[in-house]
């Protein structure tokens, strides 16, 4: 089945256990364009923050910032004229979005004006798509998954970054946000879930937030 997307540089974003990264690595099979995945797994500190987020907090969000940073300027910056899409599992913002909720006020102040210098230079996306599930679902997946270090994930944790993704989607305007109410959806093995956020896609949006809920 084709699919005829208006959007050239799209982002999925989420919370930890959304389904981020695999609707998107569907999507760019399915498109047959270029996809951007974050290679969290390589951030040596994350291990230890999530036992010790108050020590290891600011050393993992500048690795993460510093590491999308060298993805976007790759993949977004040097223009690939033959992609007719742009499929990303994360949008820069995330990095200040996660830093706000894991760094102390002094840190947050020096990450904030590092992160407005690194930003300044990347286009917004031409649609980003938010995945929802709730706080206990995601803890279902997580545990489902077995990522030895994700297990200190808590709710609480979960829930404050939940709030600041809605909280920052509350101002913006630039670009269309399409919040996806997928809890019961399971687009990893169901195709007709993946036909049906593919169809959400191929819609117009105009900028500023849409809410959908898929029962």
């Amino acid at each position: 089945m084709e699919y005829n997307l208006p959007y050239r540089y799209i982002c999925i974003e989420g919370n930890i256990g959304s389904g981020k990264t695999t609707l998107c690595t569907r999507m760019a099979k399915l498109l047959n364009t270029k996809l951007i995945l974050e290679q969290f797994t390589d951030n040596p500190f994350l291990p230890y923050f999530y036992n010790e987020p108050e020590r290891y907090a600011f050393p993992v969000e500048i690795f993460f910032m510093t590491e999308r940073h060298k993805q976007m300027q790759k993949h977004i910056l040097a223009h690939d004229l033959f992609a007719e899409h742009i499929i990303a599992d994360y949008f820069f913002t995330k990095t200040l979005l996660f830093a706000k909720q894991n760094l102390n006020e002094s840190e947050f102040r020096i990450f904030h004006q590092l992160f407005e210098l690194l930003n300044k230079p990347f286009p917004n996306p031409d649609l980003l798509v938010y995945l929802h599930r709730s706080t206990d679902r995601l803890l279902e997946i997580i545990d489902e998954r077995g990522r030895a270090m994700e297990t200190p994930i808590s709710k609480d944790y979960l829930q404050s970054i939940q709030d600041a993704y809605f909280d920052y989607f509350r101002s913006e305007d630039a670009f269309p946000v399409l919040i996806i109410d997928v809890e019961h959806m399971d687009f990893a093995k169901k195709k007709e879930d993946l036909h049906e956020l593919m169809q959400l896609m191929s819609r117009k949006y105009q900028p500023g937030v849409h809410r959908i809920s898929i029962h």
